[in-house]
């Protein structure tokens, strides 16, 4: 593993905690109730993917959540630069992490399979 890939990896893991715990300082329900479940940083680190738990939210329910995210991104972004300390930080995209609900149907095929 090279030097660059080290620091993406600590600024992935970095990020996933400060994304959470600046997300439970909002005094709005939908965002401080967000899980965070992984940070993907892009290479260079200038622009960062959180992954967010769906909890059971329809897709309207999703979409003003992440309106509201977006509206605050900079807030956030702004107390991850001053933990992380680098010159910049990246710029932040929030998306509902679907990772659960695909392996669900691959078990779901998988059974059929076996049972046919």
């Amino acid at each position: 593993m090279d030097k660059a890939n080290i620091k993406r990896l600590r600024t992935q893991s970095l990020l996933k905690e400060l994304v959470a715990s600046a997300l439970n300082n909002f005094d709005d329900e939908l965002i401080n109730s967000q899980i965070v479940l992984d940070a993907e940083c892009k290479k260079g680190r200038y622009d960062a993917f959180i992954y967010l738990d769906k909890q059971d939210y329809n897709k309207d329910e999703q979409q003003n959540i992440l309106s509201k995210l977006q509206r605050v991104s900079k807030v956030i972004e702004a107390q991850c630069l001053n933990a992380l300390q680098m010159y910049r930080c990246p710029k932040l995209h929030f998306k509902f992490d679907d990772t659960y609900e695909r392996v669900s149907r691959l078990e779901t095929l998988f059974k059929q399979i076996n049972k046919g």
